[in-house]
């Protein structure tokens, strides 16, 4: 018999501070200590990278991408996630007045409905890399679903601390897995300084905390799988939401990575962030020109953007900037209208982030951002059952009928004089 050959351990790459440079080994830890700037993994400049044909041959998942992963080695959970649709949406270019839209649809995302699915695969190896057997997170709903549902895959605790407001489907989409939920009283920056102390105090794996440096890079995949899916060539702009900012900052990353691998055609596209009127604080930065987040308490119904701090806004504001884009935020009911004709045009039922993308893309091309060449993606996040509160008194009340023809036959006819959305 053959002598079988292990695979390497999984090891977590070292990490360079992204305002310093100061070099720092592989550590669950994401601020450097020397001027607490952000942490990012190191990679190789000359490390060998796959070619097309080699990423296509593999299996559907964000792991096709594995060398710009923060990972030596095979990953070891999570290796189903990714690799969702970017489905075509001719309704919605009509709208904008642009030559093609796509979404780029995670509300399908495995296992858990949203991009989070993407970030926490991430973070769960590297919990493995450093031997972590509990991970948790400060979150806004659609992480501490993914936290959960990637932890009990695992067989890891999971200890989830979110607003005590959240929405029901988030509560219930979480706790279902088994996780350890606890509820704060306050806002999502409340509970994330409260998670900072519960990962020095415990020496957990905070997803978003002491593991942030290796949980980003996973949003990066979203850019490989858009460029990978317009068959190796990018769009002229990109529109996705913003709550920490870290979405919009690494799709700009991912983008680049691929084009100085020599791996697409075109140029960077242009990113657009959106966020809810009632917490835009990184919409409010790129409007003033600024180069300091100005906090904001959260006033709106899109609790998964509800970050009145964002760790990321400085750096998804000079996203948008260095590539052309710009910012925009919608009302809350302009976001619900949004849920509604994304729905209707594309078939895609998103939660609250995306009917701020929606409605935000709107405000954008009514603002006169995109030009009628353009080839636009539209990032939407997680799936509508989440937040079906923002649209219960936005639908019409279906009619209840006895099990008679006529009956019906007075519907269609009442049908005929309705005046089309």
């Amino acid at each position: 018999m053959p002598a079988t050959i292990a695979s390497p351990p999984l090891t977590a790459r070292p990490l360079r501070c992204r305002s310093c440079g100061a070099e720092h080994a592989a550590a669950p830890i994401a601020i450097c200590e020397e001027c607490l700037g952000p942490l990012d993994p190191v990679y190789e400049a000359g490390r060998p990278l796959p070619d097309r044909d080699t990423i296509a041959a593999r299996a559907p998942s964000l792991w096709r991408y594995k060398e710009w992963l923060p990972f030596d080695g095979d990953p070891m959970w999570s290796l189903d996630t990714g690799f969702t649709p970017l489905v075509d949406a001719p309704a919605l270019a009509r709208r904008f007045g642009v030559a093609r839209v796509w979404v780029k649809n995670d509300t399908v995302s495995h296992p858990s409905l949203s991009f989070k699915d993407r970030v926490v695969a991430a973070a769960i190896n590297a919990a493995a890399a450093f031997g972590l057997d509990t991970i948790g997170c400060a979150s806004t709903g659609n992480l501490a679903n993914a936290v959960a549902a990637h932890a009990a895959r695992a067989g890891l605790k999971a200890w989830i601390f979110v607003p005590d407001e959240l929405e029901a489907g988030k509560v219930i989409g979480t706790s279902v897995y088994g996780a350890r939920l606890v509820r704060v009283r306050g806002t999502y920056d409340d509970v994330n300084r409260l998670c900072a102390q519960v990962a020095d105090r415990f020496g957990w794996g905070i997803a978003n905390v002491n593991l942030r440096s290796y949980y980003g890079e996973g949003s990066k995949t979203v850019a490989y799988e858009i460029a990978e899916q317009l068959g190796w060539r990018l769009p002229t702009a990109v529109v996705a939401p913003m709550a920490g900012g870290s979405l919009l900052s690494k799709l700009k990353k991912g983008f680049g990575e691929f084009l100085d691998a020599g791996l697409v055609r075109g140029q960077a596209p242009r990113l657009y962030g959106t966020q809810a009127a009632g917490c835009a604080p990184i919409v409010r930065l790129v409007e003033r020109g600024g180069d300091a987040i100005e906090p904001e308490v959260p006033k709106t119904i899109c609790r998964s953007l509800a970050i009145g701090n964002p760790a990321d806004g400085v750096f998804a504001a000079r996203a948008m900037r260095e590539t052309g884009g710009w910012a925009a935020a919608v009302s809350d009911p302009e976001l619900v209208e949004g849920i509604r004709f994304l729905a209707e045009d594309t078939g895609v039922f998103a939660e609250t982030a995306g009917g701020v993308t929606a409605a935000g893309a709107v405000a954008l091309a009514r603002a006169g951002r995109f030009q009628p060449q353009d080839e636009v993606v539209l990032c939407i996040t997680g799936h509508g059952l989440k937040t079906v509160e923002a649209v219960q008194g936005a639908i019409p009340a279906a009619p209840v009928i006895a099990p008679r023809l006529r009956e019906v036959t007075t519907l269609v006819e009442e049908e005929r004089t309705w005046p089309s959305r």
